[in-house]
């Protein structure tokens, strides 16, 4: 069934993407530079550039895998899986994920517009649905279901048939416009709105197995299609010191942004039993329902030196205050501390045509385990990633960036009716990007 979010193929926090752009797959400590590219880490920044227009177009591409072994003691009764542990990979692909950023810029002053994806990300499909499911329909099916049989027909086990889809996309536009206070101090203020859109399909068809073949057990399955949007609005002030043709430093700060996300649903639910035992995770998705999911209020700080003319030195810090912003049913309480970034880069100017870049990214957040579920998960991190900038003109240049994801996989244990049930957790992530930017 379609019960969670798209597998975020993003670096960032729980529902926050901060690459967006080539440029960031390149090299992710983008908040100390002064670049058309770093106009969403650091706007401020977009106060030293040229005079004129610049513009930046960029595409990514991800792929990444969702890996969940859930050991639970009546898998033994899956007559097509008899084993304690069984696999569940959710497979999020999204080929296009596109971003454009315009800056304007006179004597003291400029404007700039920021679009992209700032949230969710592309589509995640478990082809053999998810664990929680099969475990909550194992213990029904093998409680029930013998008594359900006519005389002389017995239970042996059970199968089950069921799928979810799921996709997920916040498209974020950032308008604002910076100040020189001073030749090395400015200032931004701008506004981001941001359009929520998702879609959950899926569906959970059990059947049992007897002495006399497979009977479906119709009444029992649960079917859904929903719809959610919403929409919100977040303000982003930032500073930007260039200190001296060495140093430049940078800060951000960006409201939370309140999103009541709305449901149009189809759900069936045939089985009063069924109803009760998913009630709890169904509640989410009633039609008609409004759902609290906000995001985040964020915090970014940033430098870069140059310790000569063509080698920059590049560090960032996010803090994402998770624990503030509220979620359904009160999540948030579920998160031991605010979720923390830890970004450094490099670039090497080789020679005038080709810029090489390298970089690092650390990111931990501190979700309790009742947080975690196979429906929605999320796990600390640390991220490599590096490319090349080729200037092809003194006006055109193009990103070409890779980066890779490695998390840390963990295991959660909760007691059930029939014992204990232990999900492991674990991801995959792979994102290549393109971009190419025009100083007009």
């Amino acid at each position: 069934m379609a019960f969670a979010a798209a597998s975020s193929a993003f670096a960032g926090g729980l529902l926050t993407n901060t690459n967006q752009n080539a440029a960031f797959v390149r090299n992710f400590a983008q908040e100390g530079k002064i670049d058309i590219t770093s106009i969403y880490a650091n706007p401020a920044g977009g106060a030293f550039l040229d005079k004129g227009w610049h513009l930046s177009l960029n595409n990514q591409t991800a792929f990444q895998r969702r890996i969940i072994e859930t050991t639970f003691p009546l898998f033994q009764y899956n007559t097509d899986n008899p084993a304690p542990t069984h696999r569940f990979v959710g497979k999020a692909t999204a080929p296009v994920i596109p971003s454009i950023t315009v800056s304007y810029n006179r004597d003291k002053w400029s404007v700039s517009a920021h679009f992209a994806i700032s949230g969710g990300g592309g589509k995640c499909e478990f082809d053999n649905g998810l664990g929680s499911f099969e475990a909550a329909y194992a213990g029904v099916l093998y409680s029930m279901a013998p008594s359900l049989l006519p005389p002389g027909v017995n239970f042996q086990g059970y199968k089950i048939d069921s799928f979810m889809k799921g996709k997920s996309y916040h498209f974020g536009l950032q308008v604002g416009g910076t100040y020189k206070f001073t030749d090395n101090i400015a200032g931004y203020v701008g506004v981001r709105g941001l359009y929520a859109t998702s879609n959950y399909n899926g569906a959970v068809d059990p059947m049992v197995s007897t002495n006399v073949g497979t009977l479906p057990m119709g009444n029992y399955g649960i079917g859904l299609n929903c719809d959610q949007t919403g929409f919100g609005a977040a303000i982003i002030l930032g500073v930007d010191w260039k200190i001296n043709d060495k140093w430049n430093v940078s800060a951000k700060y960006e409201t939370p942004t309140r999103l009541n996300l709305k449901n149009k649903s189809e759900i069936i639910v045939m089985e009063d039993l069924v109803k009760e035992k998913a009630a709890g995770i169904l509640g989410q998705f009633e039609d008609g329902k409004k759902v609290r999911e906000d995001v985040p209020a964020m915090l970014a700080l940033g430098a870069q030196y140059s310790p000569i003319e063509k080698v920059r030195l590049n560090a960032a810090y996010h803090q994402f205050f998770d624990k503030y912003s509220t979620k359904f049913l009160n999540k948030e309480d579920l998160i031991s501390h605010n979720t923390h970034e830890f970004l450094f880069g490099a670039e090497w100017d080789i020679c005038k045509l080709l810029t090489v870049s390298g970089s690092w990214e650390i990111t931990r957040y501190g979700l309790d385990d009742a947080f975690m579920n196979d429906l929605s998960f999320n796990l600390s991190n640390h991220m490599v990633g590096g490319g090349v900038r080729i200037n092809a003109t003194k006006r055109v240049s193009v990103d070409l960036g890779y980066m890779c994801t490695f998390y840390n996989s963990r295991g959660v244990t909760t007691m059930t009716a029939a014992g204990p049930k232990t999900d492991l957790y674990d991801r995959k992530n792979h994102t290549f990007g393109i971009g190419v930017n025009l100083n007009l």
